[in-house]
């Protein structure tokens, strides 16, 4: 099943996917819902991103290659991890698919994609043990975690090289039934393929970084957990730009990039 947030005669709504239609919910996955007579094209619909989080996790370095990349490619002192640490985004630069990517006019970059799965929270959890985890998870989206490298260098924090507004593309939908440890990521740029990778390859699992995180936070509906990316994340993006994320059960996250000067 896929999940589709939408904006529909002036309103917030959910609807299932049904092959190039969506039909409307009233209420939502995350709480009872009924069936209406509501349906509109997706086509024809403006997809917003398919949840506004309370919480957003970002997990640390997951994946081997890209640990190897940051080293050679932007000198970070960085290792294989021992142990599942969690990182935090702000929800204030989530954008859906279509929306532009803004790349500040005061950026030296280079600004780099980072295509990545994202589970999204379905009920409120504490303690779960990893065969446990994920029947906390409704279903799986993606995202785009850009990074501003030079910030990312050069300031003390993440704030603005992960934060900046526009900087976290996700969607387009939820789709439930999925195995998280058996997806193919594959990023465009222009159309062409400049990145692939299979999430089989994570370090450390998504049932492991759950349970290690509800040890010590409550997690709630429509709280994200954004899974981390491989390999190298080059070219580095400019604007006029086309970033596309995909997955065969997900769909396609596609964004522009744009200069600021040319968005205000």
């Amino acid at each position: 099943m896929q999940w589709c947030r939408v904006l529909h005669e002036g309103k917030e709504r959910y609807g299932i996917v049904e092959g190039e239609e969506l039909a409307l919910v009233r209420g939502s996955p995350f709480e009872a819902y009924e069936s209406t007579k509501d349906r509109c094209r997706l086509s024809q619909a403006r997809v917003l991103v398919p949840v506004e989080p309370r919480n957003f996790y970002a997990v640390g370095v997951n994946f081997a290659a890209h640990v190897e990349w940051a080293r050679e490619r932007h000198k970070m002192q960085v290792g294989i991890p021992k142990q599942a640490d969690i990182g935090y985004r702000s929800p204030n630069a989530l954008i859906a698919t279509g929306e532009a990517i803004v790349i500040p006019n005061d950026s030296p970059g280079p600004v780099e994609y980072e295509g990545e799965l994202v589970a999204i929270v379905g009920r409120k959890a504490r303690h779960l043990s990893e065969g446990e985890a994920l029947g906390c998870i409704l279903g799986y989206t993606l995202g785009n975690d850009l990074s501003e490298r030079s910030w990312q260098l050069s300031d003390r924090t993440l704030w603005r090289a992960k934060n900046t507004d526009t900087f976290k593309p996700m969607g387009p939908v939820i789709a439930t039934e999925l195995d998280p440890a058996q997806q193919q990521i594959r990023v465009r740029v222009n159309g062409t393929v400049v990145n692939e990778y299979d999430t089989a390859k994570m370090i450390f699992s998504i049932e492991h970084y759950i349970s290690r995180m509800s040890k010590y936070v409550t997690l709630f509906p429509g709280d994200v957990i954004w899974l981390g990316t491989d390999g190298a994340c080059e070219p580095a993006l400019k604007p006029g730009d086309v970033v596309s994320i995909e997955n065969e059960h997900i769909g396609v996250l596609r964004n522009p990039v744009v200069a600021e000067a040319a968005a205000i």
